[in-house]
């Protein structure tokens, strides 16, 4: 029997921050692009206008949790299993500045937060990269590696994505330089992290605990690689010299990511009954939640892009059909963390009481 400490010995909401929680502004912003996509403007508006906000408020509370718990924050940023959660503020800053374009053509916003996004990629990236790799306490792959870690795949590829969509305005050789090599090195990330993570699916145990929604960024880090590449060719199709030299690399590129994510959605679902149905893990809002949301609001966006680029008009229902899926996905977390949030008293954002 376990004596929950009296309040004030218990550490405070910011303290203990879950380092993920801008997952809900890539959820939200990119099923607000996909409602765009599909001409559904005013529920394009409510979504982009809920994901800045969150993103607003998710920014103050990591600010004050690095100026009052310094040493919390880096240990949680040189940690295996939490520190590479980070990045979902790099993918957050991108998928914003995605909708401002595709929502508003508010192209000054977005240029300004994919400059933001390069600083924090390579601020936060970087420290728990070689963390991990110089650190002489190190955990067995079955602990210290988890979904997470595609994150890696998928900041790096959004960085791709908004290159993409702002060279519409900008001919930019440069420009296209880094889109083209965000590209490419997400999709050699990709590669590494599979690798690792898929031997550790299949010949180490799996613990139901472990099964978390994190898992379905695999599926979401191929999705948005679809989208890079999916804009990058539609860029080259316009004129951009660079990228029109490539292009059938980028076609090839785009398919293939988007066939491997259409591949992992059945394991990501199959392994979600396995939990929740068979070993009967409570269903309970965590907002590790969001990374199951976004891979479905990623994987709409992207194979609209993608149809679009490779000029495939046969597969149009399918955009729309996964759309309402993310959107049904989205309204039931966003419900859950209203509820956890209010059940809490209204605390700040939940507290990370789980290693992901």
């Amino acid at each position: 029997m376990t004596i929950d400490p009296p309040p004030a010995d218990r550490p405070s909401p910011i303290a203990t921050l879950f380092p993920g929680y801008f997952a809900l502004v890539m959820s939200t912003g990119i099923v607000a692009v996909a409602a765009s996509q599909q001409d559904i403007d005013w529920l394009a508006e409510i979504l982009y206008v809920i994901a800045v906000g969150a993103f607003m408020a998710l920014v103050v509370l990591h600010v004050l949790r690095l100026a009052r718990h310094w040493d919390r924050f880096v240990a949680d940023l040189t940690d295996h299993a939490k520190g590479f959660s980070f990045l979902t503020a790099v993918a957050a800053t991108n998928v914003v500045a995605a909708a401002s374009i595709v929502v508003h053509q508010w192209w000054g916003l977005a240029w300004g937060l994919w400059w933001a996004s390069l600083g924090l990629w390579a601020g936060l990236l970087y420290p728990t990269l070689i963390a991990v790799v110089i650190g002489r306490s190190k955990p067995g792959l079955e602990t210290g590696i988890n979904g997470t870690w595609f994150l890696l795949t998928v900041s790096t590829e959004s960085i791709a994505v908004v290159a993409g969509l702002l060279l519409a305005r900008s001919g930019s050789d440069v420009l296209a330089f880094v889109a083209l090599a965000a590209f490419v090195l997400g999709g050699v990330l990709y590669v590494i992290v599979m690798t690792m993570v898929f031997l550790r699916w299949t010949f180490q145990p799996l613990d139901p605990a472990e099964a978390d929604p994190p898992a379905w960024i695999a599926a979401g880090a191929v999705a948005i690689t679809t989208l890079a590449g999916s804009n990058l060719l539609l860029a080259a199709q316009q004129g951009v010299e660079r990228l029109d030299r490539l292009s059938a690399v980028l076609e090839a590129g785009a398919v293939t990511a988007w066939v491997t994510s259409t591949f992992w959605f059945p394991l990501m679902i199959a392994i979600g009954v396995w939990r929740h149905i068979v070993r009967r893990v409570p269903l309970r809002y965590h907002p590790s939640f969001w990374a199951m949301v976004f891979p479905l609001g990623m994987y709409g966006a992207a194979t609209f892009r993608m149809l679009a680029a490779v000029d495939l008009t046969d597969l149009d229902w399918l955009p729309k059909l996964v759309l309402a899926v993310a959107l049904l996905a989205w309204a039931v977390t966003f419900t859950g963390m209203l509820r956890h949030l209010l059940g809490r008293g209204g605390n700040a954002p939940s507290v990370d009481r789980r290693s992901r």
